[in-house]
């Protein structure tokens, strides 16, 4: 586990005051009539960045040193470099390679000079005018290209293993999921199976989710309060594509479960190829009584509900399950669905087997908040799986191919490098810690 804290990025953003500087003395030496490139963020709309940042000199001070000179090592690294690139081509606007007919050979340099032909100046050679205007052009260009990339939001993410080391991450906010669990592979050099997963915990809402590959890390983290204690978590979760390894627990979840666990291989990669890679996603047609947690209250009241490709729906008392008579409960478009942890003892739940539905910018309690309660850890999986098929579709299905990819290459490597004789492999470590957030624009 490791616990993400935001800080004021005033020191950080220190480190790129010398590059800043000296685009704005650029962008300013290039006259009147160069638009003035987009004003960095005012000490105001910093706060708005660095919501939910706790005291820097605290954070600072919980990096080990050899963390801190390694990361800032890397920051100063990429500093020289774009300070290198940017010389570079602005030494090459300067100097303009001459036309071909402006060049005389060194042979001929002795020769009379041809009688001048006309008076008239050379098409050829451009006016130093049209020249300048073009150097011009190409400093505001390479300018403005600069301070955008210097405005990409970016996370120092630092990882506390179960032995006390730790490892550092420098996210940003285009880097996915996927893209983050390939970097804590390389420096964690665990097994790489599809099982693992990047985890967010809200300990006051008691809630719990993995966050998909195809997500941007960045995002969800920034939605967290000033005073969070939320954590994010690098671990396996055998749930996060299960339903790729056995389908037919979710597409046929009706049938006797013997018949379930003795269904063939080319049964459960026909039952994909039907839900998964038509002209659309098929969702499980599930339906069953779910404990739904009343509005303000520690009471739980039982519903039939279904899930549709657009959200869930329920069954009012005295109607029936006609689709005339449904009630729409929740739609999926901004919402995630969490597992929630012990909500017997805080909420009174009739199991310990709840979910949870809700918008991710709400961080505390809220009536927007939307809890259910199933009878068994089966139909808490069923229904989870079921919600995130309807809300991300294909997309988790290239996640799980992509995954296994990465497993089975590891898996090659693994086996390329590893002796016959040696000892049995160690297992996969489960990382456990802090992590530090630096929010860079």
């Amino acid at each position: 586990m490791c616990f993400c804290c935001f800080i004021q990025m005033d020191d950080i953003d220190a480190m790129f005051s010398d590059l800043l500087g000296e685009m704005d003395l650029l962008t300013q030496s290039l006259g009147e009539e160069t638009p003035p490139p987009a004003s960095l963020p005012s000490s105001n709309q910093e706060v708005n960045f660095s919501i939910g940042f706790t005291d820097l000199n605290e954070s600072l001070n919980e990096l080990e040193d050899n963390d801190l000179d390694a990361l800032m090592a890397d920051l100063v690294a990429d500093l020289n470099a774009t300070e290198e690139k940017l010389a570079a081509e602005i030494q090459g606007l300067k100097e303009p390679s001459l036309p071909a007919s402006d060049l005389t050979p060194a042979s001929s340099a002795t020769s009379p000079l041809p009688p001048p032909q006309s008076t008239k100046p050379s098409k050829v050679t451009k006016p130093c005018e049209e020249i300048e205007a073009q150097m011009k052009a190409d400093k505001i260009k390479l300018a403005l290209e600069k301070l955008k990339e210097a405005k990409v939001k970016k996370l120092v993410v630092k990882v506390l293993m179960n032995d006390g080391s730790s490892k550092t991450l420098m996210v940003d906010e285009r880097q996915t999921v996927r893209e983050v669990l390939d970097n804590l592979f390389e420096k964690t050099h665990c097994d790489c199976n599809v099982d693992w997963s990047l985890c967010e915990t809200n300990p006051e809402l008691q809630l719990e989710r993995a966050f998909e590959d195809h997500e941007n890390l960045v995002e969800p983290l920034l939605a967290w309060t000033r005073d969070s204690e939320n954590k994010v978590l690098f671990k396996e979760r055998q749930e996060k594509y299960e339903v790729f390894k056995n389908p037919q627990n979710f597409y046929l979840w009706k049938k006797d479960k013997k018949a379930l666990k003795d269904i063939k291989d080319k049964d459960k990669e026909l039952l994909i190829q039907e839900n998964f890679c038509g002209t659309s996603i098929i969702v499980p047609d599930l339906e069953g009584v779910l404990y739904l947690k009343e509005d303000g209250k520690k009471s739980w009241k039982q519903r039939l509900f279904q899930l549709r490709a657009s959200g869930i729906y329920y069954v009012p008392k005295g109607k029936t399950k006609s689709s005339r008579d449904l009630v729409c409960f929740v739609q999926f478009d901004n919402v995630n669905v969490y597992y929630g942890q012990d909500f017997r003892s805080k909420y009174k739940a009739p199991t310990d087997f709840c979910f949870v539905l809700k918008h991710p910018q709400i961080q505390k309690e809220s009536q927007y908040i939307k809890y259910l309660c199933c009878d068994d850890a089966r139909a808490m999986n069923l229904w989870v799986t079921g919600i995130r098929i309807a809300k991300y579709g294909v997309s988790l299905y290239d996640n799980f191919k992509t995954a296994e990819k990465k497993a089975a290459v590891s898996a090659v490597w693994t086996n390329r490098s590893t002796p016959s004789s040696s000892n049995a492999s160690t297992p996969s470590p489960t990382i456990k810690g802090r992590t530090h957030r630096f929010l860079q624009t």
